[in-house]
């Protein structure tokens, strides 16, 4: 069973911390080059260590690689004003915001020891995210053709309240999905969220009417996370 070693950085820079994904990335994917290396049948005697990051940002928007200039609605002048960083990075997707009252959560894993399928492993998030919010409470869902969590999926009301955008390189992932618990919406004014134009966005605050326990979500997305995926903390 793989081993998973979780941390909780709290409100965080996004630059340093997607710094610090880039270095536990880097590290995983060295560490399997060189037990590959040493064996020529490439099984991992030493599994890499595994983690997953769970934080808040200040305010900041991202634009994956997917994404387009102008989803981005306000200017450096507007940045500025509203307290906001802007970044390209380098994962799948469109356009996001994350902020305070929002839970990021970042799975640097090896997928080498789990399963080899991207698919999969972006259906199993959308899943810890869905039993989480139903212990809360909220019925949630998919959408056919799009990723992320939504609410009354499928219809005219579909709102999206887990946005999830990841990179993978042999087999090892990070970015991840940004859970809106407390967030403020409307941050969201100033983007085409994840480019898309006729859907709304929507948050576990705005659903239930009244402000939750940013740790208690988090620890039921922890526990449902290491029940989707098959995996022992450490």
């Amino acid at each position: 069973m793989p081993a998973v070693r979780s941390e909780d950085l709290g409100l965080k820079d996004y630059k340093e911390t997607w710094d610090y994904q880039e270095k536990l990335f880097k590290s995983i994917i060295d560490q399997k080059l060189a037990v590959r290396e040493h064996n020529s049948n490439g099984l991992l005697s030493n599994l890499p260590e595994n983690h997953l990051i769970f934080c808040e940002h200040p305010h900041v928007f991202t634009l994956g690689k997917s994404g387009e200039d102008s989803h981005l609605l306000i200017d450096e002048d507007g940045l500025k004003n509203y307290q906001a960083s802007f970044y390209k990075i380098n994962r799948g997707g469109d356009i996001t915001y994350h902020g305070p009252g929002q839970l990021v959560m970042y799975p640097i894993f090896d997928l080498d020891q789990f399963f080899t399928d991207i698919h999969k492993y972006m259906r199993y998030l959308e899943e810890a995210v869905i039993l989480t919010l139903s212990e809360f409470g909220i019925a949630a869902g998919r959408v056919d053709g799009l990723t992320g969590v939504w609410i009354d999926g499928g219809t005219s009301k579909a709102r999206k309240i887990c946005a999830m955008g990841v990179k993978s390189s042999r087999w090892v992932t990070m970015h991840g999905i940004a859970l809106n618990i407390n967030a403020d919406l409307s941050y969201f004014n100033h983007i085409v969220p994840c480019g898309i134009t006729d859907k709304a966005v929507t948050s576990m605050q705005l659903e239930l009417g009244k402000t939750l326990n940013m740790a208690e979500v988090r620890e039921s997305l922890k526990i449902n996370m290491a029940n989707v995926f098959d995996f022992d903390y450490i």
